[in-house]
């Protein structure tokens, strides 16, 4: 079937999608539907991907997509498909590598050249209209890419087979499994700190990006090793993003990343994901070093998602774009005489605290951010800087908001989830637990027959869901029981790795697929191993394999962690780079942690001690003096139901039980 010579977007659920629903391109969305019409015309295929807060895909939509010219070749010359990456990241997790392979570093907007059975053979990212400052134009790449495919059909179909060939090798085969190595995090956690800015934080090099799979390995190094370098090398990188332009300092939240060395311009775009990570990171560690900034930023965040990402319903918006009113920050940025036409008298003392920037590579309005000396200082100051904050934020919303993404992406909002239920528990904060079983309710109602969807806006849900989905959710679950003591998400996490079985595992029951067994649109089936900004589907797959058989004590889910710990080592051994999530979350496998608390029906003496000291690596059980007992321990340990005490168990090995709070704070702070 040839589809209608028009653009197809304007029914879709994704924001971004619809952004160009307008082009006079004639986009198709990603469809079996799209893929057999290149079939039947026998034109290669333009595949664009980008998502709705990227600065560059706006770029080229304005540039290119909204040309009535350059829409003009592109619809007489291909069949053109539109995707938002995080819609279906199985599609730009494919096509992603393939450029990769070429050899070009990659990023969005993704500008992929397809035979018409989808197998890519020649791309870029980001072009200009027309050829200008020694980049090839797009309309020029039209025309030679259109004149190869014509001409030289035979070599495009080789190339387009050994590339094919080589993403479904890399990313979705079937490899010997390997051990894990008690070596493995260690040496990757030294690497990681040869990486270390010891002057500005973070990865060296811009641009700079939070990393956080790579702040985990420091921070698990730290916690089994007591390696205090790179416990400083994760405090002092988070000190410097959060004094720095990435960190919004009047609405709370962290942007996506910075374009200079020094955490100073941000790419403007802020998404949900970044700031559920950086809520975890900051939780630890102001748990460890009790520094106020800590503190205070996961309070002005947390105020940030549940003011500007919350939906409706309860759930989590995806992002809100870098740009407001066609120019990038400009909802963010001041000029000196506004803030001090604000703040009044008050400007001078402000000014001591914040500095405004303007580097020769930026050409908005001055950014706000703090030096190392006004950050040191700014947690004793925050109480009465807050007034000053609040007049700045209060006429900063009178401007053009940045647009936002609405879709509720299931992953994302799980990985958020977790990160409020461990901040309620720690802060004693009843209303950020709420938040989270709000929005862990609304996924859970967005099912169907049991499966989740990966996104939904409004009353339009995209089935299936992702691996992803039910590893975050699994791990939502359990962070929710340890906030809540309810029983009833240990069962929600069991259905979802159910279901994650069903529909997800491979051929010999070693590992899972990141699309469904029945996603009909998927050319290879990827395996989802290589991190991202967030840790792998494989990796949030086996840290929740971990924790729920940790939890429940099941033998059977246990040996399922080790098995599919040990294939996705097995895999990564060839992995270029990526590998940090399957590394940490073996790391959590080979080294539980697990804390059984039997509390007095009238009062918790060790709760909110656990509470207090956060630890990636251990699972949380609270039992009432009296109840049934249904546990056991390592070392064949037998929790006593008849008095209080706590059993905090390491690996394979139990202390002695502590019988006061004082001591398991004790325990927790020597583990």
């Amino acid at each position: 079937m040839v589809l209608p010579p028009q653009n197809l977007l304007s029914g879709e659920a994704s924001p971004y999608l619809r952004q160009h629903a307008e082009n006079p391109v004639h986009w198709r969305p990603w469809s079996t539907a799209a893929l057999e019409e290149a079939r039947q015309l026998d034109r290669p295929i333009l595949l664009s991907v980008g998502y709705a807060a990227c600065h560059w895909c706006h770029v080229m939509a304005h540039e290119s997509f909204e040309d009535a010219d350059i829409a003009g070749v592109m619809n007489r010359l291909f069949v053109n498909i539109k995707v938002d990456r995080e819609e279906r990241p199985d599609i730009d997790q494919i096509y992603m590598a393939a450029l990769t392979a070429m050899g070009d570093q990659g990023g969005w907007p993704l500008t992929m050249f397809l035979t018409p059975d989808a197998k890519p053979f020649w791309g870029g990212t980001y072009f200009p209209p027309r050829t200008q400052y020694g980049r090839h134009g797009f309309v020029q790449i039209l025309e030679a890419v259109a004149g190869a495919w014509n001409n030289k059909r035979a070599d495009i179909l080789r190339s387009a087979d050994t590339l094919n060939a080589h993403v479904q090798s890399k990313l979705g085969a079937s490899l010997p499994s390997q051990m894990i190595d008690a070596n493995a995090l260690p040496g990757l956690a030294t690497n990681i700190y040869r990486m270390i800015d010891h002057d500005q934080g973070g990865i060296k090099g811009a641009p700079k990006f939070p990393n956080a799979p790579f702040m985990h390995t420091l921070w698990l190094s730290y916690l089994n090793s007591g390696n205090t370098a790179h416990k400083e090398a994760v405090v002092s990188g988070l000190c410097h993003m959060l004094a720095g332009g990435i960190y919004d300092h009047v609405g709370g939240g962290l942007t996506r990343y910075s374009t200079d060395a020094q955490w100073l311009v941000p790419h403007f775009e802020k998404m949900l994901y970044d700031n559920a990570q950086l809520l975890r990171l900051a939780n630890w560690a102001y748990g460890e070093t009790g520094t106020e900034i800590f503190r205070i930023r996961i309070e002005e965040t947390i105020g940030f998602l549940l003011r500007e990402l919350r939906v409706d319903n309860g759930a989590f918006a995806s992002s809100l774009d870098a740009d407001s009113d066609g120019e990038e920050g400009l909802f963010y940025t001041w000029e000196q005489n506004e803030i001090e036409a604000i703040l009044g008298e008050n400007s001078a003392s402000f000014f001591r605290h914040y500095t405004l920037s303007k580097p020769t590579s930026w050409h908005g309005k001055p950014i706000l951010h703090q030096s190392a000396e006004q950050a040191r200082s700014f947690g004793n100051r925050h109480e009465e800087l807050r007034p000053s904050l609040q007049k700045l934020f209060i006429v900063r919303e009178k401007r053009i908001r940045p647009g936002r993404d609405d879709k509720i992406l299931t992953d994302w909002n799980g990985l958020t989830i977790t990160a409020l239920a461990e901040c309620g528990r720690s802060f004693a904060r009843q209303d950020w637990i709420d938040a989270a079983r709000t929005a862990f309710d609304h996924i859970l109602c967005s099912a169907d027959s049991g499966r989740l969807p990966h996104s939904t806006l409004g009353d339009k849900a995209q089935f299936p869901a992702m691996s992803s989905d039910y590893a975050a959710m699994a791990n939502a679950a359990i962070s929710l029981y340890e906030a809540t003591w309810d029983a009833t998400f240990i069962e929600h996490a069991r259905h979802f790795v159910d279901q994650l079985e069903l529909w997800h595992a491979d051929e010999d029951k070693t590992g899972y697929y990141l699309s469904a067994s029945d996603s009909a649109d998927v050319p290879i089936r990827i395996r989802g191993d290589v991190d991202e900004a967030i840790p792998s589907a494989t990796s949030q797959i086996i840290e929740a394999l971990a924790r729920l058989s940790s939890i429940t004590g099941d033998v059977t889910l246990l040996d399922k962690a080790w098995k599919v710990g040990e294939h996705a080592v097995g895999r990564i051994a060839r992995q270029a780079y990526g590998q940090a999530g399957i590394i940490n979350a073996c790391e959590i496998l080979r080294y539980q942690h697990k804390l059984v608390m039997v509390e007095s029906q009238g009062k918790s003496q060790f709760v909110p001690v656990a509470n207090r000291y956060a630890d990636p690596r251990r699972v949380d059980i609270l039992i009432r003096q009296g109840d049934p007992i249904h546990i056991s321990l390592p070392g064949g340990i037998s929790p006593s139901s008849h008095e209080a005490g706590a059993y905090l168990c390491k690996g394979q090995a139990c202390l002695p039980p502590v019988k006061a709070g004082e001591e398991l704070e004790q325990a927790l702070k020597t583990s």
